[in-house]
């Protein structure tokens, strides 16, 4: 009969190496790293410019108007499209914010959110933004045909903004690179300096358009207060 504190020995070997003791760091993961490392120069850099959009949310919203933690909503939405337009510069990962169907279900239910609670709390609000102040009479009724058409077409102008600047950057550089094969030997530098600017323009429009979308999403949200 084996021992019975047997079962207890390290049995899970890897390369002879006990992956047992494994084990006992997996709860580290589950703890905040602020709460257990000192703070890298990257979470203090992500730190500062978290800190730097909350205050701009904030003057964009309106101080009158703002709701506690709805700057949080914007910071976020701004993380995950940043992190999506990282993530598709690598080879070989698709780039969900160039497809529309990632870009309008997160412009459409916050589009329709803001107008719900626009219409609901404040109607006189809204329906004095359909006429612009100033405007002549007789042009009012076509002043609200289009504010109404440009107010309907926000989260299509949204979505479509950020799809279609993560394609074009990423199809100029997808064909350039398919070149490679058939080019003259002497060009494959000039080819190479070409996809390194792009590669440097994609991650610039990666930031811009991210910021783009959530600043004009906290417009949109400050009209309706």
């Amino acid at each position: 009969m084996s021992n019975l504190f047997s079962v207890f020995d390290p049995s899970s070997t890897f390369l002879n190496l006990s992956l047992n003791w494994l084990s006992a760091f997996i709860g580290l993961m589950l703890i905040p790293s602020s709460l257990w490392l000192i703070p890298s120069r990257s979470t203090l850099m992500w730190t500062t410019i978290t800190f730097k959009l909350h205050e701009e949310f904030k003057l964009l919203i309106g101080k009158k108007s703002i709701h506690k933690g709805s700057t949080f909503i914007f910071i976020s939405l701004f993380s995950i499209i940043l992190y999506n337009n990282f993530m598709g510069l690598f080879p070989y990962v698709f780039t969900s914010t160039s497809h529309m169907v990632m870009t309008i279900s997160l412009a459409l239910p916050m589009w329709l959110s803001f107008m719900l609670y626009g219409w609901i709390n404040n109607n006189k609000h809204m329906f004095a933004h359909m006429v612009p102040q100033g405007t002549p009479g007789l042009l009012m009724p076509f002043m609200v045909c289009i504010e109404t058409i440009s107010n309907m077409i926000r989260p299509g102008t949204l979505a479509v903004r950020l799809a279609a600047n993560m394609i074009a950057g990423h199809l100029l550089m997808t064909l350039l690179g398919n070149t490679g094969n058939c080019i003259m030997l002497y060009l494959i530098p000039l080819l190479i300096i070409t996809q390194i600017l792009l590669l440097t323009l994609e991650s610039a429009v990666a930031i811009i358009q991210s910021y783009v979308f959530v600043v004009l999403s906290t417009l949109y949200s400050s009209e309706v207060n």
